[in-house]
């Protein structure tokens, strides 16, 4: 299934509605809004839903988000493979959980290129050298804004349509935010702060040490919680070990848990 089929089935201007609909019932604070009226997000978060409703079968779900880093200080560091391989890594583990027919998984590059939207694990495609070229920037605080957008929306058609839903979203970067144009760490932490409050969801964020950025506080400004923050040494071996923490939790929550621990539990 392409991202371009699923739009098609949703009228123009759905995951605004969906948006706004979590607004009136409580679950987007009137920050978050803001937030999200920044800039024009629509287009971009109704590319990210994926599948509909209709033909989703599981009786609750689990929703695994992630944001690798496409920036070209990733190519620069030799950690092309590392962050291609982690990201497949998780996929793979996910597959093979009891609840990996619950699990819908989503991929958005740093630089807002979505490589699948919400689609079932088997669906759900590889990162490779065709489709992973990290050459652009670091836009942090705008993209994580679009994705955890998604996140929300998508969450809210599940819960309009009675399908319980859990989620936990990975954020990769291997620097602090530069090319951000609209959005900082305020309106990330007003979005973290909502989805935090509904105790459905995990946000967690993976810093790749670059020998300057302190990945603990951009993170903490974020709203992330210091128990979901990864900070792994700039090699091969650290990165994948740090995508293969996320995995475990990743899987953890599918089964019900990770809630209330998180990466050192």
């Amino acid at each position: 299934m392409s991202k371009n089929d699923d739009d098609q089935t949703r009228p123009k201007g759905a995951a605004r509605k969906l948006l706004d609909d979590a607004h009136k019932t409580g679950t987007l604070s009137a920050a978050s809004m803001q937030a999200l009226d920044v800039v024009d997000l629509g287009a971009q978060i109704q590319a990210g839903l994926g599948v509909a409703v209709d033909d989703v079968a599981a009786s609750e779900v689990v929703l695994v988000t992630m944001m690798p880093d496409d920036s070209n200080s990733i190519a620069w560091a030799k950690n092309t493979a590392a962050v291609r391989d982690g990201h497949n890594l998780v996929l793979e583990a996910l597959r093979r959980s009891r609840q990996a027919g619950e699990v819908f998984a989503h991929c958005r590059y740093l630089n807002g290129h979505v490589l699948y939207p919400y689609v079932p694990l088997d669906a759900a495609i590889a990162m490779d050298d065709h489709n992973y070229d990290p050459c652009h920037g670091t836009p942090l605080y705008d993209q994580t804004v679009v994705l955890l957008g998604t996140v929300i929306a998508k969450s809210a058609e599940l819960a309009q349509a009675g399908v319980p839903v859990r989620t936990v979203t990975l954020l990769i970067t291997d620097g602090g935010d530069y090319g951000s144009t609209r959005c900082g760490p305020k309106e990330v932490r007003a979005l973290v702060a909502d989805m935090l409050a509904q105790e459905n969801h995990v946000i967690a964020a993976m810093g790749i040490h670059d020998g300057t950025t302190d990945f603990e506080k951009v993170f903490r400004d974020m709203g992330i919680p210091d128990r979901w923050i990864l900070t792994p040494r700039n090699s091969p071996t650290e990165i994948r070990k740090a995508f293969q923490i996320f995995s475990q939790s990743a899987v953890a929550v599918s089964s019900g848990g990770a809630f209330v621990g998180g990466f050192g539990n």
